[in-house]
């Protein structure tokens, strides 16, 4: 036996196919108006094509990560000698506080260091005191301020009773603005009639002090009647 499908009634629709018969049609809008609203309508859209051309445009002329250069090589080379030459250094009074001469000097660029072939140094003490210092050559800094000798180096000075003291070794580094000697190499020391050989030792003339590191070994001239 059929079934039977009952469906409940749909309400009217009016469909319209286009504008009724004796309607007015619609203005056309001023050409100025149109363009505004497509402007409107499409103003996102040419916002995000500007920003992704703004930014292709700055990652092809960013420049790369500049590769780090590479430090040329260290120059070996004097870029000025002198031969026969003779320095003096000045206190901030004005008065000669040192004076170095020497065979031949060298000027290294790169260490900002002076080489001095037979060097002959005299350094002049704010009380007058005067220290000689002489080797075979030497190193020194850009303003002299400070003397490595080596090779049978030689520093030659008076203790605070006037007695020469004399220091001899194969290495001394002499300070001229403090007056120190110091060394970590084997040293003969003159004083009068001692001797005196040690490790090492550091000299302060100002302070009148002299300290030996080991081993030390002294041959101590018996007092004079």
């Amino acid at each position: 036996m059929p079934a039977e499908l009952n469906l409940p009634d749909l309400p009217e629709v009016q469909v319209s196919l286009g504008p009724a018969r004796g309607a007015l049609p619609r203005a056309r809008q001023p050409w100025h108006l149109t363009l505004r609203d497509l402007v409107s309508a499409y103003l996102p859209l040419l916002l995000m094509a500007a920003l992704a051309l703004a930014t292709w445009w700055l990652v092809r002329n960013t420049p790369g990560v500049l590769a780090v250069r590479e430090a040329g090589p260290t120059r070996t080379q004097p870029d000025y000698t002198m031969s026969g030459f003779t320095l003096q250094r000045f206190d901030a009074g004005g008065r000669l506080s040192a004076r170095i001469e020497g065979r031949e000097l060298r000027h290294f660029p790169d260490t900002d260091r002076i080489e001095i072939l037979g060097p002959s140094i005299r350094a002049i003490a704010p009380d007058g005191r005067v220290t000689l210092a002489r080797a075979e050559r030497a190193l020194s800094n850009g303003d002299g301020s400070e003397v490595q000798l080596m090779g049978g180096a030689e520093v030659d000075a008076l203790d605070a009773q006037g007695v020469p003291l004399t220091l001899r070794g194969e290495f001394l580094h002499f300070f001229l603005v403090t007056q120190r000697v110091r060394t970590d190499r084997p040293v003969l020391v003159l004083h009068g009639r001692d001797r005196l050989s040690a490790g090492g030792l550091e000299l302060d003339l100002p302070a009148r002090r002299l300290d030996f590191q080991g081993p030390v070994r002294a041959q101590i001239a018996p007092a004079a009647r």
